[in-house]
């Protein structure tokens, strides 16, 4: 064991999802159960790492252990903004993690920095490499409260000149596929030995040097057990997957050797169900064992610093056999699941990127030289906002960076200065080219950051720059028709999703209307508050008149809006927005509208909502995604109620009938089946929400469910059946002396052993390991000394352990 050492490094990182203009991922229906795709990935991958299983022999919780204290990773500094705000357990179990690490490792963590938004940093300039690297180095000493010893470059993607700008921010090394090393020869010595075509030893660190006389160190990934975790199922057992890692080294032990692989992290569990599980078992297999010493880069780095120096491939990746031409042309990489489609969009794509960045940025450093010391080394300051949007913190950057004290007009026009230069590198994500086709969602994501550049370019500066982007965007052509070519999917999809305060008044206004007079609202990005409200009803038909302030919370820009919504009935909303143009017209205005209002003219009200308020009007699509499904499920509430009542009442009269069709062999009647599932699982819907939980009430329905032949929505119960067992084990959790909490925990348990549809019980058994190992130890004295509750106690947390599956601490035997 002494000369071997493993190291697995993770890449945990998802293309930025969020809207430009809201700064949030909306709902995105294919993620479905979750919200959307970064919800799904984080409980799939990143918080089963923090939160992984070791089983026990017979199937049962021997350990929980957090994964990333024992190996290298880096996660994208946009998962982690993301992660901090929607997951921050999960953010907080990662960050604990490179604690235990520095501990575990000499001092040395085994989290990376990685550059900022995935930009292919050989495709970038000189600017965007500098501020990319600067960005992932500050946001990761912001999160991980030191400074990073390695980086991660996206898709390993290389050329001399990042290497170059790595090490002036004293970067001390970076990962590299095999394929990308050259030649190597001993420190010292003058020849140079060939390693093209992955033959380089992976065992040890290289130093390279660098045009500027610097220095750093690489290393280069075991490439065949890399892939063959990725791609060839060796995550489907853990102790595979270990005795693979210590097949690599050699008979010869007398000098040290490094095996280390590098992947997407999103290997362990996201592209392979239980991959965690396997990682936790080979990293507790090698270790338990003494079979190799599990270390991290920058730990062996101090203990075996490089002996040979190498060149590399200059413009090389890890995901592209041509080089870097993935991101650029049609090289013919791709997934390999659209035969007869091509890439030739990659390039012109790129090529009107490229314009648009250099075309904006004569006029970026024209204005915002006016108003700072330096507009591109604010720029390089600004990630200290984006990770702290606080008024502190943007105050604190203003100071520091402007030529002079800023009136309100300007602060605003510096903010939108920065947004366009952040926005300027967000288009170039590398996901956007990694994929078929032009229209796919993530070039989509790409051109949607391009437009916010445009809009905010048209806000802030005299020349107009779309037509010549969407010139250049036009030669970029789709693989379907339907979608033409780049111009095309703008119009489709990024000009309709472009927003001013204006399209979020709506918004708050129609939401208001259902809500009730919200003072206050956040709204993704924005905030709005109420400055006056008048609602009329007209039997089941509603008017709201009012006005409201709305401000971004991104550039502080603000303005008041003043709006009209109608509602119908139904989904039939028609809201204006304009622009309050002060006391006297709000008042003609308000005047006129609940006037026609008042004599039941619905046409009339509309028609003067268009008078006032022209092409700004909007309906009940104008509401952002989640809100809009929000609304929407409160419309249909009292239809979907009576549909049940209906479809319920026709159930239970023919009830009889229906099974005796069903046993009978003859074809039902499309209107019973229909019936019976529709009012069965409305049953079983209360009975698996409802606190008690009783098998007595569930059974019976499942069993009738059966003889009707009903069809069970099973994702749907099994979700409300997960809710509900996780509250109540919450409850126990912050309980965990209530036996009788402990009692009803054991009875949804015995409930779902004897379900036909899966329940996720991860977060659950999470919870009971946690109780049974960290609470109440003292039960075990207080029962040997007599005391009936602390028995009784110990009977139930026994019986819990048997239902969860979880190995009984050694205290509870």
């Amino acid at each position: 064991m002494k000369n071997r050492f493993i190291c697995i490094h993770g890449h945990f990182y998802q293309p930025p999802r969020e809207s430009p203009w809201l700064e949030a991922i909306e709902i995105q229906d294919s993620a479905f159960p979750y919200h959307d795709w970064n919800e799904r990935i984080t409980a799939e991958c990143y918080a089963a790492n923090a939160v992984s299983r070791i089983w026990d022999t017979k199937g049962r919780i021997a350990q929980l252990v957090n994964n990333y204290a024992s190996i290298s990773f880096n996660f994208g500094p946009t998962v982690l903004l993301w992660m901090e705000k929607f997951a921050i357990d999960v953010y907080e179990a990662i960050r604990e993690a490179d604690r235990q690490s520095l501990e575990k490792f000499s001092g040395h963590g085994s989290a990376l920095a990685q550059a900022y938004n995935h930009m292919i940093l050989p495709l970038a300039n000189s600017r965007d490499k500098q501020t990319q690297i600067i960005w992932g180095i500050q946001d990761f000493e912001y999160r991980f409260g030191r400074k990073p010893e390695g980086m991660w470059l996206p898709e390993t993607a290389v050329d001399l000149a990042s290497l170059d700008v790595l090490a002036q921010h004293e970067i001390a090394f970076a990962i590299l596929s095999p394929s990308q090393a050259q030649q190597v020869r001993p420190l010292g010595e003058k020849e140079w030995n060939d390693v093209r075509g992955g033959k380089i030893d992976p065992g040890m660190a290289y130093r390279i040097s660098l045009p500027s006389g610097r220095t750093m160190s690489l290393f280069f990934y075991d490439g065949p057990i890399s892939q063959a975790l990725a791609f060839e199922g060796l995550l489907d057992n853990g102790e595979a997957f270990a005795d693979r890692l210590l097949s690599a080294f050699p008979d010869d032990q007398s000098s040290p050797r490094l095996v280390h692989i590098a992947t997407d992290g999103e290997s362990y569990g996201h592209h392979h169900h239980g991959g965690d599980m396997a990682l936790a078992h080979a990293l507790n297999h090698i270790e338990s064992n003494e079979l190799a010493q599990l270390t991290n880069y920058g730990q062996y780095l101090e203990n075996h610093p490089p002996t040979h120096e190498v060149e590399i491939f200059e413009n090389s990746s890890w995901s592209c056999m041509h080089g870097i031409e993935r991101w650029r042309s049609d090289c013919g990489c791709n997934s390999g699941g659209n035969p007869g489609w091509n890439q030739a969009w990659r390039a012109p794509l790129r090529e009107a990127l490229d314009w648009l960045r250099d075309a904006v940025s004569p006029a970026y450093e024209q204005l915002a030289g006016k108003l700072l010391n330096d507009p591109w080394a604010a720029r390089d300051a600004y990630i200290d906002i984006i990770m702290d949007r606080s008024p502190e913190r943007i105050d604190a950057f203003l100071n520091c960076h402007a030529t002079r004290p800023l009136s309100y007009e300007d602060e605003i026009t510096v903010l939108k200065l920065m947004e366009l230069q952040r926005h300027a590198m967000l288009m170039y994500t590398s996901c956007g080219w990694f994929f078929d086709e032009l229209s796919g969602i993530e070039t989509v994501q790409v051109i949607q950051y391009a437009g916010r550049v445009l809009q905010l370019a048209d806000q802030l500066f005299t020349e107009a720059f779309e037509p010549g982007f969407l010139e250049r965007l036009e030669r970029a052509k789709s693989n379907l028709p339907e979608h033409g070519d780049g111009r095309t999917i703008y119009e489709k999809f990024v000009r309709p999703a472009m927003l001013g305060l204006t399209a979020v008044g709506a918004h708050y206004a129609i939401c208001s209307l259902f809500q009730g007079d919200v003072e206050r609202k956040s709204i993704y990005a924005y905030s709005a508050a109420m400055e006056d409200s008048r609602s009329f009803q007209a039997g089941g038909t509603k008017l709201m008149i009012g006005r409201a302030k709305v401000t971004s919370q991104i550039t502080r820009i603000s303005t008041s809006l003043c709006f009209g919504v109608l509602h119908l009935g139904d989904h039939s909303i028609a809201c204006g927005t304009g622009i309050y143009q002060g006391a006297k017209k709000y008042e003609a205005f308000v005047k006129e509208i609940s006037d026609a209002f008042a004599g039941a003219d619905f046409p009339k009200t509309i028609l003067l909502l268009g008078k006032y308020f022209g092409t700004s009007t909007y309906s009940l699509n104008s509401l952002f995604a989640d809100e809009r499904r929000k609304v929407l499920n409160m419309i249909m509430e009292p239809t979907l109620r009576e549909a049940e009542a209906a479809y319920s009442a026709i159930y239970e009269h023919h009830a009889p009938l229906i099974r005796f069709l069903n046993g009978s062999g003859t074809p039902r009647p499309k209107v019973l089946s229909v019936a019976a599932t529709f009012c069965l699982n409305a049953k079983l819907r209360r009975a698996l929400e409802g606190e008690g939980l009783e098998p007595q009430i569930v059974q019976p329905l499942l069993e009738e469910a059966r003889l009707a032949d009903a069809t069970l929505d099973a994702t749907a119960l099994g979700l409300l059946l997960t809710a509900n067992i996780e509250r109540l084990a919450e409850q126990l959790l912050a309980q965990p002396d209530d036996v009788s909490l402990m009692e009803r925990l054991n009875k949804a348990a015995s409930l779902v052993q004897a379900l036909p549809f899966e329940v996720n019980l991860w977060k659950t058994q999470n919870i009971c390991y946690k109780i049974l190992h960290t609470c109440c130890s003292d039960f075990k004295e207080k029962a040997s000394s007599g005391e009936e509750d602390a028995s009784s106690w110990i009977h139930n947390a026994t019986v819990l352990a048997e239902n969860f599956r979880i190995q009984l601490p050694s205290w509870l035997l």
